[in-house]
């Protein structure tokens, strides 16, 4: 299976879903040159949220530490230690900061064609879905 993003509208190929190690994050370059920070949780949901940490401005979400507030995930930057809900990017320490969380799908295996578009379809599964 594949991973895919939707980004301006299409759904875009990240990667194989066998890339992804429960409890860690991966980084992915999107086509308009922004990083995603891609995450398999315990539970088995992928959740991609911007790889950039707002309040360091590097690229270090992906490598930040998995946990769980009030049964919802998050990432803890590896820098400042600020955390973000996985599934909606909003910042669990300062309200007035968030990342972009990007909706998520598992699609067809992607016969190594990382990086491929499609149009998005209407049965598609919601940020931190399966």
């Amino acid at each position: 299976m594949s991973v895919q993003l939707l980004v301006s509208g299409e759904w875009f190929t990240v990667c194989e879903a066998s890339r992804l190690t429960p409890g860690r994050g991966i980084a992915a370059l999107l086509p308009d040159g922004r990083q995603v920070a891609l995450f398999l949780d315990r539970a088995g949901r992928v959740h991609a949220i911007d790889n950039r940490d707002p309040f360091a401005g590097a690229q270090v979400l992906s490598r930040g530490l998995l946990g769980s507030s009030a049964g919802a995930p998050f990432v803890a930057s590896p820098l400042l230690k600020q955390r973000f809900d996985l599934a909606t990017g909003r910042c669990l320490d300062d309200e007035d900061v968030s990342v972009r969380a990007y909706e998520v799908r598992l699609g067809r295996p992607s016969s190594g064609e990382a990086g491929r578009m499609e149009p998005r379809l209407a049965e598609s599964v919601p940020a931190g879905g399966a």
